[in-house]
């Protein structure tokens, strides 16, 4: 396996040679330009929650003689968009010289927009002369109507001032080019996962609005780009060759790179070059669409102040440092890769190696050998598959549990296995953060029982993603962790040290809402900007969560007891050939769903004719250990594993009437 780093210059002129391409095909409202004179569109304004004054969206100047000097200087500058609406000019050489300058700047390729209201008239007082209607539209100015819902600075909730770029891949330094040249560039980023089938991959598309899509090669071949019309281009990530352009400014800047980027540095590119757009806290950075564990995705709209303070989280509780190596596993394209695998680490100025291939423990392995990360961030799949394979089977030989209720020995023992633990994962990490989804107990117990350096977080793609975490030495086992910092965590609950109650947090870490989809966002964001997550939970004096399940997931027994399927699966999934299960209640009874470890039955005798014995064993030996409340009436086999969201957990809602 080969693995590439990118010094942190060169990264920094790639992403930046490529935000000047996208500045060539596409326009937004940085250094944009509205002009009106109107009480009603100022009023409008106002109340859309964008500010009047010195805000990065728009430029806003009401006409007047005084205002002529601001309003030629603010054309000059912008590069973007003019709008203009409800004007008038009594004089007709100013009226010239503005018409003259807007010439210029379509030359420039600057959009320039002339706005009239719903009633056709271009002002309060006077229409404009006819004469000069004529020159706006000589001059290739565009002129369409003025609808509030639909004008681009006022509509605020959906964002549509910004332009949309997507990416769809693997993980990579090109993907990773492409995030933070979107970004600088100041559009919007829309992340995608790889792993999302095409029709998926079509619908965000198409639902966030995107202009340009990067895509990976093993994601292009599935693709279909007539499914996806509102698109301006395609460029392969690998590359960021053309595969399809619907635009003649994109084809003409992606064959004249060299030219334009020489004509932009004729005497190279220099780190004085290097200019960052200012983004406002409450803009609008990215759309990432949900994994769907409960329902269908949704697009997740996260502001730069999310990915700030999840930024800032990093820095004040983890201790990476200028060189210091990690190994990028999680899909970038979800929160959690992309805040802790990515974002973090080149802030911090860490070297990043991808991986490319599917996270198997071979693969794991073998990357954590050659890269000796100091940080390791995991799934709790990942984990558990590497233990329950590599590690407890040779702990759960005769021999080895007669030696580990040896007093001296067991300790010594504990202290090999934790030794060789450490040595798994490179030996040189301080931590490894678990997270994503719940943790298995059993393995859990077996890191707390060697004092392994192990911590498990919580969040969700709706804060970007961080609530709780907790330093791996104070950390309490089973739960995760406390408040993170700037962030307000609380169970609505009677009795939270003892009654399960829905966790909600407040924070600059939580989503402005769902792209477009008002009804989903009043659903989990309350009046007072809680964010109610789903998750029950118990919390104790010290802030530490503990949690029990999700509250659609909650099942209620025959006299009304409250059933967390998530507790069942955890002991069902210790038994004998389970590699993973759910729970559902079908007719008021619970049935369990098994997807068996048939490597490991076959390597032990077992045919596939034995497995329907063996998992109603485990449904007898699952019994002894539930209430009776809770007892499992059947077990149903699936020939394969389970779909799964990115972070490994199971999407239930695809499985909740399975038949059998």
């Amino acid at each position: 396996m080969k693995l590439r780093i990118f010094l942190l210059f060169l990264f920094l002129s790639l992403f930046r040679a490529q935000a000047d391409v996208i500045d060539s095909l596409m326009t937004h409202s940085r250094d944009s330009i509205a002009l009106t004179s109107d009480s009603l569109v100022l009023r409008f304004l106002s109340e859309s929650g964008i500010p009047i004054s010195d805000n990065n969206k728009v430029r806003l100047l009401k006409s007047g003689r005084e205002k002529f000097i601001d309003l030629f200087s603010a054309i000059r500058d912008a590069k973007h968009h003019i709008h203009l609406e409800y004007f008038n000019f009594r004089n007709d050489s100013i009226a010239n010289a503005l018409f003259d300058l807007l010439a210029e700047k379509v030359k420039e390729g600057v959009e320039v927009r002339a706005m009239f209201d719903a009633f056709g008239n271009w002002s309060n007082n006077k229409p404009l002369k006819k004469r000069h209607l004529k020159k706006i539209r000589e001059q290739g100015i565009e002129i369409v109507k003025f609808d509030p819902f639909t004008f681009p600075y006022i509509n605020h909730a959906a964002h549509r001032d910004h332009r949309k770029i997507a990416v769809c891949g693997r993980n990579s330094s090109h993907w990773g080019v492409t995030f933070l040249a979107t970004l600088t560039y100041g559009a919007v980023i829309v992340p995608i996962l790889h792993e999302f089938k095409a029709d998926n991959v079509h619908n965000i598309v198409n639902h966030s609005e995107a202009r340009l899509l990067f895509v990976g090669d093993m994601v292009w071949e599935n693709l279909n780009e007539s499914a996806m019309p509102l698109l301006e281009g395609i460029l392969m990530m690998n590359d960021f060759t053309l595969l399809v352009s619907r635009s003649q400014k994109l084809t003409h800047a992606r064959e004249h790179l060299n030219e334009l980027f020489g004509k932009k540095y004729p005497k190279n590119f220099r780190k004085e070059h290097v200019e960052y757009r200012k983004d406002q806290p409450e803009e609008l950075a990215v759309i990432n669409y949900t994994s769907g564990t409960t329902s269908y995705s949704k697009g997740v709209m996260l502001p730069y102040r999310s990915l700030w303070s999840n930024t800032k989280f990093g820095f004040e509780v983890l201790s990476l440092k200028p060189g210091d190596r990690i190994v990028s596993m999680l899909p970038m394209a979800h929160m959690y890769g992309l805040a802790f695998e990515f974002l973090y680490e080149f802030a911090v100025g860490c070297q990043i190696y991808f991986l490319t291939r599917m996270p198997s423990p071979k693969i794991i392995f073998q990357a954590f050998a050659e890269v000796k990360p100091n940080l390791v961030v995991a799934v709790p799949l990942i984990i558990e598959k590497i233990i329950k394979k590599n590690i407890l089977p040779k702990l759960e030989t005769p021999t080895m549990k007669l030696l580990l209720k040896v007093p001296i020995i067991n300790d010594k023992i504990k202290a090999t296995v934790r030794e060789q633990m450490i040595q798994a994962f490179g030996g040189n990490f301080e931590e490894i953060i678990v997270g994503g989804a719940a943790f298995n107990q059993e393995v859990e117990q077996f890191l707390k029982m060697i004092d392994f350096p192990y911590t498990v977080g919580y969040g969700m793609t709706e804060c970007g993603p961080i609530i709780c975490y907790e330093d791996w030495k104070r950390f309490k086992p089973g739960s995760c962790g406390k408040a993170a910092p700037r962030m307000d965590v609380q169970v609505l609950s009677s009795d939270p040290e003892n009654i399960p109650g829905e966790i909600v947090c407040k924070g600059p870490n939580v989503m402005l809402g769902y792209y477009k989809n008002e009804e989903a966002t009043e659903q989990v964001v309350d009046k007072d900007g809680w964010l109610h997550t789903g998750d029950l939970a118990l919390k104790d004096a010290e802030g530490n969560i503990t949690i029990k399940g999700r509250s659609k997931n909650m099942l209620l027994g025959p006299s009304g007891q409250n059933i967390y399927p998530e507790e069942i699966e955890d002991k069902l999934n210790n038994l004998p050939y389970v590699s993973e299960s759910i729970i559902v209640q079908q007719n008021d009874k619970l049935v369990g769903l098994v997807y068996p470890d048939f490597d490991e039955a076959f390597a032990h005798g077992l045919k596939n004719e034995d497995m329907e014995r063996v998992m109603e064993e485990n449904r007898v030996a699952l019994n002894a250990m539930l209430p009776a409340y809770s007892q499992i009436s059947k077990m149903k086999i699936y020939p394969e594993e389970f779909e799964k969201t990115p972070k490994k957990s199971i999407k239930r809602f695809l499985y909740q009437e399975a038949k059998g």
